[in-house]
């Protein structure tokens, strides 16, 4: 295992290395600084090479279109990091990813898939949640990624919630704080920086803010008894940076229909000064619609600034990323932002990295054993074990026991994006390996959503010729088809399996369902879970995180 680095009280050493770092700063290196640059590809490109080493971007944001494997990630980042030491940079490069886990998850093959918030929030211990981040944490450590754009701690209340979700360890604010610590520690534990994400809180919307701008109505009584008590136990365990979502708060923000993620009430009010979070705060994508469709981006980034923040995430296009340096450049000449913004921002970024950071501790070319290895593996088979939630049985269906002429009908979803943010469908054919592996006669079909009347009456068909469905739905509760369809297949009087394989709200769809089970994510390991507790050669251990109204409260299990 790598050793870890002391990340605790600022020693007298990092201060030191804090006042050489942040001396004789030229404006221009401030500014690249202050910004988080994505790219597209996967080695360093000529774009993401020009911000390197001409505009002194010192902090980089990796997506799934940058990874292919462990040793093409770790190659990468080393390739990065050497970029910018023969640039000149006072430090290594922040280099951050979106790796939540489950559905959120940008690492390739070699790394460890774990569970999810929502999963994470099925199996309820805080033990798990620590250990998953630790082991995580491990990992990206090893491939060169030293920041973690997680955990999220959005208190997920809506079921009509198009971004969040299963993002979210549950609906009870309590039950978040305390896994979200735990995840918390965990990447600390491994030397990783942790980034708390949605601030005041993404759970409770029916608007995604990649393509549109959310309205928040609640007040300060509500937020206070609601969104804020995850944030502030996290801060209170270690949490290093904090995200500011791109929502609107009537109530809360004096400012007129802007963003809460360029809301000075909102980062230098409710988050500095109440909640007194004195760590770095970093945007969210500047390049959302939320952002695209209404200030924009280069202008986003200079009152992002002024409102508080500190790391300006501009995440896809090179052009927009030097229109924001010259647009921060312009402002700081023109008077309008204030050189003493920069200073405070660029030093408490210099604080943390002279925390986290030094050209002495990157790591080895080689990947160790451990990542993807067998002590990780047994860890992601214990925690999907756990998490399976079993919901309904009315019937006895579970475990099954099927002749063997008897014939299985597999349905599984294919939606191109079942959200912007996630990237990753770890289903394919060795689930339905697995499935034959248990049973002869196996028929799978994907279910291309949205539905057409076509296949619609195919999957009818191959219905009326199967003994028993194993139906698996995505989002049922927003869509009014896949409910259909599941009608039309409870009326054939067959046996049929639910399986939600993202939020479990789809059970709202078809409450007549009488055996259903929640896995919470499109991964093959929760998938893997799930047959074995459909053949009875495991227990489901997990319970509802969230309730399903008229149906169940949270913790329910069959």
């Amino acid at each position: 295992m790598p050793q870890m680095r002391n990340v605790g009280k600022q020693s007298r050493k990092s201060r030191s290395v804090m006042q050489s770092y942040t001396d004789g700063m030229s404006l221009e290196e401030q500014i690249g600084h202050l910004l988080v640059a994505g790219f597209w590809g996967l080695s360093p490109t000529p774009e993401i090479i020009d911000l390197i080493q001409n505009y002194h971007v010192n902090n980089i944001i990796l997506f799934t279109r940058n990874v292919r494997d462990t040793q093409q990630v770790l190659d990468m980042t080393q390739s990065l990091q050497k970029i910018a030491r023969d640039a000149g940079h006072r430090s290594p490069l922040l280099i951050m990813i979106d790796q939540e886990n489950g559905l959120v998850s940008r690492l390739g093959r070699g790394s460890t898939v774990f569970p999810g918030n929502m999963a994470l929030g099925a199996i309820g211990s805080e033990q798990i949640a620590y250990e998953t981040a630790l082991a995580t944490g491990r990992e990206l450590q090893a491939l060169g990624i030293n920041m973690n754009l997680a955990p999220v701690v959005d208190v997920n209340n809506n079921p009509a919630n198009p971004v969040i979700g299963v993002r979210s360890f549950g609906e009870d604010p309590h039950y978040v704080a305390r896994l979200g610590s735990a995840v918390v520690k965990g990447y600390r534990e491994a030397g990783v920086i942790t980034d708390l994400k949605h601030f005041p809180g993404h759970g409770d919307t029916a608007v995604d803010s990649h393509l549109a701008l959310p309205s928040i109505p609640y007040d300060m009584a509500r937020l206070e008894s609601m969104e804020l008590i995850p944030f502030k136990a996290a801060i209170e365990a270690g949490a290093d940076t904090v995200m500011i979502a791109h929502l609107y708060l009537p109530q809360i923000m004096p400012e007129a229909d802007i963003p809460s993620s360029v809301s000075a009430s909102i980062i230098n009010g409710l988050l500095r000064t109440q909640l007194g979070f004195k760590g770095v705060v970093i945007s969210d994508c500047l390049e959302m619609h939320a952002i695209l469709d209404t200030i924009g981006s280069s202008r986003a980034s200079v009152l992002a600034l002024q409102a508080g923040t500190d790391l300006i995430l501009v995440s896809h296009t090179y052009e927009r990323q030097r229109a924001a340096f010259e647009a921060i450049r312009s402002a700081v000449k023109e008077g309008e932002l204030t050189q003493e913004v920069i200073n405070q921002a660029v030093e408490r970024v210099a604080q943390l990295k002279a925390r986290y950071l030094s050209w002495d501790n990157l790591p080895a070319p080689k990947i160790p054993e451990w990542v993807g290895g067998p002590a990780h593996l047994q860890l992601q088979q214990h925690s999907y074990e756990l998490s399976t939630t079993l919901v309904r049985n009315d019937s006895g269906l579970i475990p099954v026991k099927l002749g063997p002429d008897e014939r299985l009908l597999v349905l599984t979803p294919q939606k191109k994006e079942l959200s912007k943010v996630i990237d990753r469908h770890y289903v394919g054919e060795a689930f339905i390996e697995d499935l034959q592996k248990r049973h002869a006669h196996v028929e799978h079909l994907a279910v291309q959503l949205p539905l057409t009347a076509e296949g619609r009456e195919e999957i009818l068909q191959a219905a009326d010729k199967a003994d028993l469905l194993l139906v698996l739905t995505v989002n049922a509760n927003l869509d009014p088809e896949q409910a259909e369809l599941m009608k039309k297949l409870l009326a054939t009087g067959k046996r049929v399996i639910g399986l939600a394989v993202y939020n479990p709200y789809d059970l709202l769809a078809f409450p007549e369902l009488p055996t259903c089970l929640v896995t919470y994510e499109y991964t093959l390991p929760a998938l893997q879970s799930a047959i074995r507790v459909i053949f009875g050669e495991q227990q489901a251990h997990g319970s509802l995180p969230i309730s399903l109204p008229g149906l169940y409260t949270r913790g329910h299990h069959a």
